[in-house]
């Protein structure tokens, strides 16, 4: 492809992936908006696409999604555990690839988890639901940094916990499909109360373990960093009033707040204490010790705004995390939707709160140094057009001069933005809606030999960091 972004990428493994660009000539989308380019961004700004091999390629065996990254690490006949020895196959294929990305100028950033458990950890004791997933996870990761790290220097422990352990554990949409049985989801197993909180206090530990693994015995020589990768949408008040403002509030605290309050502060946010209660876990204050300052660097995914209106005390009877928050959230108010609507029923346009999350990480965490792991939009897979035509993603090239130029506006401000990455490099598996929309800037045919063509916000990418 012609754009200067990644590469593809292999199998599993979720590489975000840069390319350290050069400065350009101002650029805009032809519709009136303000010009922006590289040279709008500080020296040393890091710019690249975002991408997920499992959601491109599928698992490794043959007719499917096989094994997750996790299980290509371990024995040919996985179970879940390094304890089978290391399966030097998989060693050697992404060893290929991250020399092939290296030798092209492509710099990795390697997340290691991204939501694919190994089936044989489920099925021996529920895989993050137990705390034996720690050390496995640790485990995993120690090879990783074993095989890798004298090349990889960004390391992103997971990927979206929330999304993980809300979508798997409180819907049930999302593997592995756990939730109360009165659930959207219409789960046979689960607890939409207590089940996403006990996951993702095991993630967390677990990257925090993780994290002091690679500080006391890989850091000092391989001379890398380590992170964790969040998603947050932004919370505007449904009106004007103390309830509401409140409810933004406890909603961010229920999405960013659930890990970054433990990042930065050792603890659980107050609202989640106080609303949860006892089905919250606690952390003892060695674990607090531990989880807090847990990072060289955040990641953050950001997609999308809602409306926060309150949310009155539920009965009682139907307890779960998504009303715990005690807040309704829509994109939508008195009929009209808080930005433009993409393919994805969830997904608003609005630039403007991607500005104001990161002042909010600014202000309230510390202002850590932060990467843009995860931006973008989607359209329909609309079968109907022409080649030509669904290569004119119009829409997308005005979504990304608006969010970067939130994005300035945020770095201006003295928000610690480091580098931004585009979700995504190809059209590709998007979980649940399978392959009924396209989030890629390079065009997927995926009836006629999976075929890569650049759409119209790649070449519009390619003048944006052109020298």
């Amino acid at each position: 492809m012609a754009v200067k972004v990644a590469a593809m990428l292999g199998r599993r493994l979720l590489l975000q992936l840069l390319l350290l660009a050069a400065a350009s000539d101002a650029y805009g989308d032809g519709a009136g908006q303000p010009p922006i380019s590289r040279r709008s961004f500080p020296e040393g700004f890091i710019f690249g696409t975002a991408s997920a091999a499992y959601q491109y390629e599928g698992g490794a065996m043959e007719g499917g999604r096989g094994p997750s990254i996790w299980d290509t690490f371990t024995h040919q006949h996985p179970d879940g555990s390094m304890n089978g020895g290391v399966n030097k196959e998989g060693v050697r294929y992404y060893n290929n690839l991250i020399d092939e990305l290296l030798l092209k100028g492509v710099q990795p950033f390697v997340t290691l988890f991204h939501w694919d458990s190994p089936q044989a950890l489920e099925d021996k004791y529920k895989g993050f639901l137990s705390p034996n997933i720690i050390n496995d996870y640790k485990d995993y990761a120690e090879v990783c940094f074993k095989e890798f790290g004298d090349r990889v220097k960004h390391w992103i422990t997971f990927n979206e916990p929330w999304s993980f352990c809300s979508g798997g554990y409180a819907s049930g949409r999302f593997a592995p499909g756990r939730c109360s049985p009165w659930e959207q989801g219409k789960c046979s197993a689960g607890d939409s109360g207590t089940e996403p909180y006990t996951v993702c206090h095991h993630q967390i530990l677990a990257h925090a373990e993780t994290v002091r693994l690679y500080k006391q015995k890989y850091q000092a020589v391989q001379k890398g960093s380590v992170g964790i990768t969040l998603v947050s949408n932004w919370f505007v008040p449904f009106s004007r009033s103390k309830s509401n403002n409140d409810a933004a509030r406890r909603a961010i605290d229920f999405m960013l707040g659930w890990f970054m309050d433990p990042l930065t502060r050792g603890d659980y946010p107050l609202s989640m204490r106080t609303l949860v209660g006892n089905r919250l876990p606690q952390f003892t204050k060695e674990q607090s010790e531990l989880v807090k300052g847990a990072f060289d660097f955040i990641g953050l995914n950001y997609y999308t705004a809602n409306y926060a209106d309150n949310l009155p005390p539920s009965n009682g009877l139907n307890v779960t995390y998504n009303t715990d928050a005690r807040a309704n959230l829509t994109g939508i108010r008195n009929g009209v939707p808080i930005g433009p609507q993409a393919a994805s029923a969830w997904l608003f346009v609005y630039p403007q709160g991607f500005r104001e999350l990161l002042l909010y990480v600014k202000e309230n965490y510390g202002n850590p140094t932060v990467y843009i792991t995860e931006n973008g939009v989607d359209e329909a897979n609309n079968q109907n057009l022409s080649l030509q035509e669904a290569l004119k993603d119009d829409a997308r090239i005005e979504f990304y001069h608006k969010h970067l130029l939130a994005l300035r506006s945020a770095v201006s401000d003295g928000s610690n933005v480091k580098g931004y990455f585009a979700w995504s490099l190809l059209d590709n598996f998007e979980w649940v809606d399978g392959y009924t929309v396209r989030f890629g800037i390079n065009f997927v045919d995926y009836n006629d030999g999976y075929k890569r063509y650049p759409k119209k916000s790649a070449h519009w990418f390619r003048e944006f960091l052109k020298k």
